[in-house]
């Protein structure tokens, strides 16, 4: 069959754009992903462990780690407290998620007790089984219209309003060497309130597997 020079030309940009819209897709952090976070000031990775902290809530601790392939730095994008987000969605800018721990199932969490080197707001890691409260939202703050992989993003608590921040102080005995992890209203804190999705397994739109 003949086809016009226009049809020709229609018919690449339709298959452009196609795979342009498909590349795009697979540039977001979805529902359900599990990702490492690495913080821009202190180049380190988001991080939890069964220690609990010494002081302040006593609840799991959360920490900036060095290593690349240590599986404690490993998270889920999940649905907040109020809301649900499918498997697969692209998480929009200004959506509510929640950050889960894979090897402990409990969610990153923050709430006015202050943290143990910076005195700030203490961050820690909550609940069972994915399973914790509403003091564990945090609201993904980026440009454009969705969190893309290779963009540096900020996480503001939902619920006191300050953001996700690596201090820089480092721990002493048992976790030595590891960096704070708080959250921070001042503006101290700077490149420290940033964080890019690095290593990770992405959920596709197409393996929502008709989740509702």
């Amino acid at each position: 069959m003949y086809l016009s020079v226009t049809q020709c030309i229609l018919g690449c940009t339709l298959l452009f754009y196609g795979a342009r819209c498909a590349q795009l897709e697979e540039e977001n952090v979805t529902g359900g992903s599990v990702v490492k976070l690495y913080n821009k000031g202190q180049r380190v990775r988001l991080h939890s462990h069964d220690i609990k902290y010494g002081s302040g809530s006593g609840q799991q601790s959360v920490t900036g780690m060095n290593s690349e392939t240590d599986a404690n730095s490993y998270w889920q994008v999940r649905s907040p407290s109020d809301t649900h987000i499918p498997r697969g969605e692209a998480i929009k800018c200004g959506q509510a998620v929640r950050l889960t721990h894979i090897q402990t199932s409990c969610n990153l969490h923050s709430h006015h007790v202050s943290s143990p080197l910076s005195h700030e707001q203490e961050v820690s890691c909550y609940g069972e089984e994915g399973e914790g409260d509403h003091l564990d939202d945090w609201i993904v703050i980026c440009s454009g219209k969705t969190w893309k992989r290779d963009q540096y993003v900020r996480f503001k608590h939902r619920e006191t309003s300050a953001y996700l921040a690596c201090s820089g102080q480092s721990y002493g005995r048992p976790i030595h060497g590891q960096k704070e992890i708080m959250s921070s209203t001042s503006d101290s804190s700077g490149q420290g309130k940033y964080w890019k999705s690095v290593e990770g397994v992405y959920i596709k739109p197409s393996e929502n597997m008709g989740t509702k």
